[in-house]
């Protein structure tokens, strides 16, 4: 299997998907901390991969995504953005409502 197939296979398989540096119990950086931090804050089930542990995903991923930087948040399979993103949708209430709707 090809990095694209793995991507698409992980996003098929969860309905959100956190791409990030480290763990949720161990992030690898603050970006990635808080981002699991405003998911945990919705009440949301979310599986993760450590871009750190395959660099031909964490390439892969630039590509697919358009986006360099990480983490990378998909809801549904779409690209929702980086941290900045996902704090601002968090703070407005956005994130939320739209982890509910897709987690329904």
């Amino acid at each position: 299997m090809d990095t694209n197939e793995k991507i698409q296979e992980q996003l098929q398989g969860n309905t959100v998907i956190l791409y990030m540096k480290g763990t949720p119990d161990f992030p690898q950086c603050g970006f990635s901390a808080q981002t699991v931090a405003a998911l945990r804050a919705c009440d949301t089930e979310f599986a993760h991969v450590n871009i750190l542990e395959d660099p031909d995903l964490r390439e892969g991923l630039k590509a697919h995504s358009n986006w360099p930087t990480f983490p990378q948040l998909y809801v549904s399979g779409e690209l929702v953005g980086g941290c900045d993103i996902t704090l601002e949708m968090f703070h407005s209430g956005e994130l939320k409502k739209l982890l509910d709707k897709a987690t329904g």
